[in-house]
């Protein structure tokens, strides 16, 4: 209970300052409205009433956001293009491939760096160089290059996009993890005549682990966030993002908000269950290491 208060306490803020900003930016269109319709100003009463009532507005109360949410949920079969359960699947299934991807690239390049020295020196600046590249200018090139060399289809490039967000935290932390061992361990197994290959897969494997889950939870997210970003120039008709542009192209700020809050439960559903993971492997290594 303890935990859940803190928690309860800033959703208490946040729904507060939400429903003030929502009459704020609001209701210079509540006035304008009753001006041309000669009815003059409106009183605050019914103004806050109707700010929280707009079909369009600038800002949406949370309760037409949840109701929105909750009609793209629950109230669409689940195979309609305007359920967000249909959209959410096709969005995760792009990040599960950019994310695996990413994975992948990560750990392949922090070994690599780790065992030797020159991919450490030439390879690692670039990858922190790759980060500056805002992600928003460089998802329509790949779209447009994977168009060039023959790629079909809009999975494979926004897979790649969600890789490379991904695949950047998971190479820090494998890096960091690998080097985690101190001399003393090292100098240990050296004693024992243990090849790179046995110091690799005894020592400095394990010893990675909880720097590996660990980026995972945010490399997950990013790839999601890849994901989105890449929907979005790609033209595409399908997914959250391609959802959240329709909302925007068409003036339906309602559509736009429950495309956006069902990415965030989509993201926090994906780090629940990278936690669920984590703490399966650890139990399992508890039971081998006992």
């Amino acid at each position: 209970m303890k935990n859940v208060l803190p928690v309860l306490a800033v959703l208490l803020i946040i729904l507060v300052l939400w429903y003030l900003g929502v009459i704020w930016l609001n209701a210079a269109w509540v006035q304008d409205q009753a001006v041309r319709a000669g009815t003059g100003p409106v009183p605050f009463g019914d103004l806050v009433r109707q700010t929280m009532s707009l079909d369009r507005p600038v800002l949406p109360a949370p309760h037409q956001v949840a109701a929105e949410l909750w009609k793209g949920i629950a109230g669409q079969s689940v195979t309609s293009k305007r359920s967000l359960v249909w959209h959410g699947f096709l969005t995760l299934k792009t990040t599960m491939w950019g994310f695996a991807l990413g994975i992948v690239i990560g750990v392949g390049m922090a070994i690599a760096i780790v065992q030797s020295r020159v991919m450490d020196l030439s390879v690692m600046p670039w990858a922190i160089i790759s980060q500056t590249i805002p992600i928003v200018a460089l998802a329509p090139m790949i779209i447009v290059l994977s168009d060039k060399v023959g790629i079909e289809g809009k999975l494979v490039p926004k897979a790649i996009i969600a890789a490379y967000l991904s695949y950047f935290p998971v190479l820090v932390s494998m890096v960091k993890g690998l080097r985690s061992p101190d001399s003393m361990q090292l100098d240990l197994l050296k004693t024992y005549s243990a090849s790179q290959a046995q110091v690799f897969w005894k020592l400095r494997l394990p010893a990675s682990l909880p720097y590996f889950f660990a980026s995972l939870k945010v490399a997950v997210a990013a790839a999601l966030v890849g994901t989105i970003v890449g929907e979005l120039p790609s033209g595409a008709t399908e997914g959250l993002g391609a959802r959240m542009l329709v909302g925007s192209q068409f003036g339906e700020p309602m559509i736009m908000w429950a495309a956006l809050f069902a990415t965030a439960i989509l993201a926090g559903m994906l780090i629940l269950v990278v936690g669920a993971v984590e703490r399966m492997m650890n139990r399992r290594l508890g039971k081998v290491a006992a």
